[in-house]
């Protein structure tokens, strides 16, 4: 399983970026999929996910919640995350991950464990 995100950039505070990831394979609706972020020197943290199948539940950081959307097009094999009113704080790298487990009730959407990771895409908030 390969997953490749991008949509990342140089964006303003307060303004938007949507990022994109692509999964490879045929078992992409079998994955829960979320975003991470690591930020210089910090460690990296959970942003968002979204379970398996239809996507009908989702689960957000706290420090994101009412700004961030996830969503994912099982046709396009795609999980995205629209970021609006960004901050210089969310300036990090953005990871996309697969969680295999969900499917299995291992974890949940709250609790996802991934088993996969995309490289990732730099998004820079500028005050």
């Amino acid at each position: 399983v390969q997953l490749q995100a991008f949509g990342g950039g140089l964006v303003q505070a307060g303004g938007s970026l949507r990022l994109s990831c692509v999964v490879s394979g045929r078992t992409f609706i079998t994955y829960t999929t979320g975003w991470f972020r690591q930020a210089p020197g910090k460690e990296r943290e959970f942003v968002a996910s979204i379970n398996w199948g239809g996507g009908s539940s989702t689960y957000y950081a706290d420090s994101v919640k009412g700004r961030f959307t996830i969503s994912r097009d099982n046709a396009k094999n795609t999980v995205y995350l629209q970021m609006n009113s960004l901050k210089p704080e969310d300036t990090a790298v953005y990871y996309c991950a697969a969680d295999q487990k969900t499917l299995m009730g291992l974890t949940s959407v709250a609790t996802m464990t991934p088993d996969y990771w995309g490289k990732g895409t730099l998004v820079t908030v500028s005050s």
